[in-house]
């Protein structure tokens, strides 16, 4: 045999031998705690719909929710993202379903509040996608186009009524200008100035929503480019961040995750506040009908592109497998 002396001198393989040596050198770790469960509630159902782009997420009715918010709360989830999805007669060009008191978000909120209390962290979508007869994150001006300054206005009061049901922290999504600050001054000029923002500071307009579009029964035709951002684009970003920073954001958020992971390395690089992800219904229906195909190990690949969101500086993920992985963490312990 030929001698080669201390050939490699260096063997990385050394800290790879085992699974337990694995664990422990791991420089990333997934946790209950870094998850998020996005919600669906539809008003007037009794039983959960199945949604057909998203094997295994449904849109809850009042009771199966507030089930779902009580199985992640023993599962160690850290919180719940909740969605309203309003009768389609409710539906109008202002969105007033959205600020109802008595609409079906702010009656969800009320009800998770009541089953969980402080324990798990209600958090809510504030914006009229779901409420619009169009389909839109705002009210149209005149000749069709999203009114950015009237829009502010509506999110205020939306802020107002889900601050008043109770949640935790309110995730402004519609991606208009200035609507974090409009909220924060919604918030603290109405006594609930302990509501935190979650800012969807990095929203880009993409591809991957589609399967949304059926969770929240969208009645949108077009797109949302006008608001939502260039994929191109990273230095946009950027601003938005420092924006949303100005205006008062406690969390920021990129969405959607896997396809800007760059995005969300530079984002948690640059600031000093927790940084989100939301791993959106096209990521989850990918790997959820590759799995169905038998072409990818579905567990694996679960794990693995949360680990990789993780590993890009995310300190929440908001995924719809978060109580499914979350009860795998703890069984592991």
């Amino acid at each position: 045999m030929t001698a080669y002396g201390s050939f490699p001198g260096a063997r990385p393989r050394r800290l790879r031998t085992t699974p337990a040596m694995r664990r422990m050198v791991a420089e990333t770790r997934l946790h209950p705690a870094d998850l998020i469960l996005p919600a669906f509630v539809r008003e007037g159902i009794h039983e959960p719909v199945p949604i057909s782009a998203m094997p295994g997420v449904v849109q809850h009715s009042r009771d199966t929710l507030r089930k779902a918010a009580v199985e992640a709360l023993e599962a160690g989830v850290a919180g719940i993202m909740l969605f309203g999805v309003p009768d389609d007669a409710k539906k109008d060009g202002a969105g007033t379903a959205g600020t109802d008191p008595d609409g079906i978000l702010q009656v969800a909120i009320r009800d998770v509040k009541a089953e969980v209390g402080d324990e798990l962290v209600i958090m809510s979508d504030l914006c009229l996608d779901e409420y619009t007869d169009h389909g839109h994150c705002g009210v149209l001006d005149a000749d069709g186009r999203v009114d950015n300054d009237a829009t502010l206005e509506r999110y205020a009061e939306m802020a107002q009524v889900q601050a008043d049901a109770g949640v935790h922290v309110v995730g402004p999504s519609g991606m208009m200008d200035g609507q974090v600050g409009v909220v924060r001054d919604a918030l603290d000029q109405t006594g609930h100035e302990d509501v935190s923002i979650l800012a969807y500071t990095v929203k880009y307009s993409s591809a991957f929503y589609g399967p949304f579009r059926e969770a929240v029964g969208s009645s949108l035709s077009g797109d949302r480019k006008t608001y939502q951002q260039d994929p191109a684009n990273v230095r946009e970003s950027l601003r938005e961040l420092a924006l949303d920073l100005e205006e008062g954001a406690d969390m920021v958020m990129v969405k959607p995750a896997g396809p800007y992971l760059d995005v969300l390395a530079k984002v948690a690089e640059s600031v000093d506040v927790p940084v989100a992800a939301y791993q959106i219904s096209g990521e989850y229906a990918m790997i959820e009908a590759a799995a169905e195909k038998g072409w990818i190990d579905r567990d694996k690949a679960i794990a693995e592109a949360l680990l990789g969101i993780k590993r890009a500086g995310a300190d929440m993920i908001l995924t719809y497998w978060a109580t499914e992985v979350a009860q795998g963490l703890g069984a592991g312990r």
